[in-house]
């Protein structure tokens, strides 16, 4: 637990043209990443198409992942399933990798569990698994409370912490408000890292990380540091790459923003479409105002 922390980008993962998956690029995504100072990676999660992912393909990747790491940092495995027996069945395929922990979201399919039957899936992954487990906060008609969300911590030990996405700043502040001291609160808001931060959030999962990994690293330092001015100044930069960014094809605008600093990101997977030029163009402009280094070597 105590070496979660910080900024841990959501990997995305590689596809080629055909859809299948570049394990030499991931592995090149891996050793750019830790380059750019992250604290962790999270691999498999909503950035990273871990939807489309089949469970031979999930473990690939985990497994590439966490070599190509070799321990230098945490990696933890995103898990986004519709059923307990296949987070399960997912959690027992990894267990064996070194991941640090599991990223798992509530069931996504239309019908909600009831609170019950929701902290009894969260119960019966940590059990089988063995494994620390991270709750995924996203599905907008599956949505946790924040009181539901400390009672399931507080039951099984085996949940350490929530990533709190959505766009929610105020749920972010709820939890670190009623979470014991021990959980950890990380944040999913992507264009509110830095009040996060300054509230006290563990750290951040989310999109925008992946982007542009060293700034979101300079914003985290920033406020550890009490430098609450340098830190406005990114956060400005950051939302506008984020507005740039965010859309329906999220993952492929990340991916656009990684090429455009040398990272091998590849194409997303079919039905998503790439970034369009309007996306395009939006991205390189808030990028070069944000890595101009970077952003100006790619071109």
């Amino acid at each position: 637990m105590t070496e979660l922390h910080g900024i841990i980008p959501p990997t995305t993962t590689p596809f080629t043209q055909d859809g299948e998956i570049d394990l030499n690029a991931a592995r090149a995504q891996v050793r750019w990443m830790i380059g750019q100072g992250v604290h962790g990676l999270a691999t498999g999660g909503s950035t990273g198409e871990g939807h489309t992912l089949d469970p031979d393909e999930f473990r690939r990747l985990i497994a590439a992942t966490t070599e190509e790491a070799a321990g230098r940092v945490p990696v933890v495995a995103g898990i986004i399933v519709d059923s307990t027996r296949d987070a399960i069945r997912r959690g027992k395929a990894v267990a064996d990798l070194g991941v640090a922990a599991l990223q798992v979201t509530p069931v996504h399919y239309l019908f909600r569990p009831d609170d019950a039957a929701m902290a009894a899936h969260f119960r019966a992954i940590t059990d089988a698994t063995g494994l620390p487990v991270i709750i995924y906060n996203v599905v907008p008609w599956s949505y946790l409370s924040p009181a539901l969300l400390v009672r399931i911590m507080a039951d099984n030990p085996g949940v350490i912490g929530v990533k709190q996405s959505a766009g929610d700043l105020k749920l972010v502040a709820d939890l670190m408000a009623t979470a014991a001291p021990g959980n950890l609160i990380f944040s999913a808001v992507d264009a509110l890292l830095y009040p996060s931060f300054a509230l006290g959030a563990h750290g951040a999962i989310a999109a925008i990380l992946s982007a542009a990994p060293r700034a979101c690293v300079d914003l985290w330092d920033a406020v550890a540091a009490g430098d609450h001015a340098g830190a406005r100044v990114l956060h400005t930069k950051l939302l506008a790459l984020w507005n740039a960014m965010v859309g329906n094809n999220l993952p492929a605008c990340t991916k656009f923003a990684q090429s455009l600093q040398g990272c091998p990101a590849g194409a997303p997977r079919a039905p998503m479409p790439p970034a369009t030029a309007a996306q395009q163009a939006a991205i390189r402009a808030a990028l070069a105002g944000l890595v101009p280094a970077q952003a100006r070597a790619a071109e």
